[in-house]
């Protein structure tokens, strides 16, 4: 298979390595900046272009789609007019997703949104214990994620990136990036409440704390706050039922289920993962995302999670910042 991965910073450089580890095939970089592409070439020994028609003119087989959120769509359109597979990374903009959708359907092509922490080990418990009704409905839960902003890549400049923009910030981008797992445990959201603000010095024209009350379709009520304020970096989850609780501490890599019939804790470690240099989060569950999208490719078993799903989360997005700025509830129209 040929690869051709666009957007060579810090996305780009994961999923290179994420398909050398899988014996992908041969992999194409495509950047506009020319420092990242001698990175790449240097670091994994990969052909790159500095203009797009010319990777494309290399005749790939799927693209990975590894550039600011703002532009997945545009590579994403020429993805699908040229009939090939694409990934994107998790998204936070929905134009033009409207448009990808119906061209990759009707062309039958694999069109495969990043939902990264649906292959995080821990998250996968979480799942299995809710869905295997051992300790009965959620009827709550609360959830922080955050990390502060200048430490998400600590060798650049936080400024000079996407998450320091409006429409792509930090905060903005997460909160979807959180719904996609919590709704895959949980069902969709029926109706969210919101505030959020920038609360911090850090300069950016961004809000910095979005605090979400969700209202699932099954009958959960819960609390997510993303943030990226937080000098320790946190994804801290406690799901609650009548007849026990979930506990869920990302910087302990593990979880812990207690039942109330036996008053007893089970913990669930994670396995060990590499973490590469400068990173927090271990390869592990990038590499089983890369991995599903080749397998749906080759057709051995479908992705898992469609385009017209994420585009449901992010209609969840806006209708929190709707609520924020209109300080009430906000229900979502039934799917």
């Amino acid at each position: 298979m040929r690869l051709l991965v666009v957007g060579l910073g810090s996305m780009g450089k994961r999923r290179i390595r994420n398909l050398q580890y899988l014996k992908a095939g041969e992999i194409l970089g495509y950047d506009p900046r020319a420092d990242r592409r001698q990175e790449a070439e240097e670091r994994y020994a990969v052909q790159t272009y500095g203009d797009f028609d010319a990777a494309m003119a290399a005749e790939p087989d799927a693209l990975i789609i590894s550039t600011p959120p703002d532009l997945h769509m545009q590579y994403a359109r020429a993805a699908v007019l040229n009939g090939k597979h694409f990934f994107t990374e998790a998204g936070v903009v929905d134009a033009g997703m409207e448009e990808v959708i119906a061209l990759s359907r009707d062309r039958k092509l694999v069109a495969a949104p990043s939902c990264t922490l649906r292959f995080h080990p821990s998250t996968q418990v979480i799942k299995d214990v809710v869905g295997s009704g051992e300790i009965g409905q959620i009827l709550t839960f609360t959830y922080q994620s955050g990390q502060y902003l200048p430490d998400w890549h600590p060798w650049e400049d936080y400024r000079t990136f996407y998450v320091a923009r409006r429409e792509t910030g930090a905060c903005r981008e997460i909160v979807p990036f959180e719904l996609v797992w919590l709704t895959w445990v949980l069902g969709p959201v029926k109706s969210v409440a919101c505030v959020k603000g920038k609360l911090t010095d850090l300069d950016a024209d961004i809000d910095d704390l979005y605090q979400l009350l969700l209202c699932f379709s099954g009958g959960t009520i819960g609390h997510l706050m993303v943030d990226v304020i937080s000098r320790v970096p946190y994804r801290v989850a406690r799901f609650l039922s009548e007849e026990g609780v979930i506990e869920w501490t990302w910087a302990e890599k593990k979880v812990r289920v207690f039942k109330a019939r036996d008053k007893q804790w089970r913990e669930y470690t994670e396995p060990e993962g590499k973490v590469e240099e400068g990173y927090i989060h271990a390869e592990t569950m990038y590499i089983r995302e890369m991995d599903r999208f080749l397998q749906a490719i080759r057709g051995d078993a479908p992705y898992g999670y469609t385009l017209e799903e994420d585009k449901r989360i992010l209609e969840v997005l806006t209708a929190a910042e709707t609520s924020a700025l209109s300080g009430q509830h906000v229900v979502l129209p039934d799917r």
